[in-house]
């Protein structure tokens, strides 16, 4: 599952996204926690794309900000029954989260090393998502949707040997459309492992400076499974 990727620059996503840019000031690397830029349908022009900045980890109505460091991922097979993933499902709040590229832990060596995935041509990697709103303050939040990556050549080299292989769901451009008016969500080649030959991975280790600026993960705030 992934808890560290590199939003996408604001000329990136203008240009992949054919979308005029907020000029959003975006961090280095977003972690659980962090604010980072989401597209979702305009509310204004049908057919169109908005940006958005959004909290990385999705936080309800009902619950504290620190269950973020927890929400930040979906899994598909869930996502329309956990109590904090069904009311944006439900209700079809679904975004794309543009990213430069998304971090996995390798344990080939014994020890966790990351590295770095991201699209072998150089376009942003579009991750499906789901958001929500909190009216209280006012603030977008969301969770990257992951699908099982068994078998997968490259997504089954990341996380420890016994841990299930997940891999963040992937869209093609033809699809943007389509999984954001939900049109696409009973379609199960939406949910397909991303193919192979269109990512490329390198090891890419956490810097010293990096660490210490990332969230420590915070303690559930609800009991174990309500996630």
């Amino acid at each position: 599952m992934c808890a560290d990727y590199t939003p996408s620059r604001n000329e990136q996503i203008a240009d992949h996204f054919s979308l005029r840019s907020l000029q959003l000031q975006l961090p280095p690397e977003a972690w659980p926690g962090y604010m980072a830029p989401i597209l979702r349908s305009s509310h204004d022009a049908s057919g169109e794309l908005e940006i958005a900045p959004a909290l990385f980890g999705m936080v309800p109505h009902w619950a504290d900000l620190k269950l973020a460091r927890q929400t930040y991922n979906a899994r598909m097979e869930t996502v329309a029954s956990k109590p904090s993933f069904r009311n944006a499902w439900k209700r079809k709040q679904f975004c794309i989260i543009p990213a430069a590229n998304f971090f996995e832990p390798n344990y080939e060596t014994g020890k966790p090393v990351r590295w770095r995935i991201e699209r072998a041509d150089g376009s942003p990697v579009a991750i499906a998502g789901i958001w929500e709103y909190r009216p209280a303050d006012q603030l977008l939040s969301f969770s990257m949707l992951t699908i099982n990556a068994d078998g997968h050549p490259l997504m089954q080299r990341f996380h420890k040997p016994d841990d299930e292989k997940r891999m963040v769901m992937i869209l093609d451009p033809d699809q943007y459309q389509g999984w954001l008016d939900g049109s696409l969500v009973t379609e199960q080649d939406v949910y397909r492992q991303y193919p192979t030959d269109l990512l490329v991975a390198q090891p890419d280790p956490m810097q010293p400076r990096s660490r210490a600026k990332a969230p420590t993960p915070a303690a559930p705030t609800e009991p174990g499974g309500l996630f």
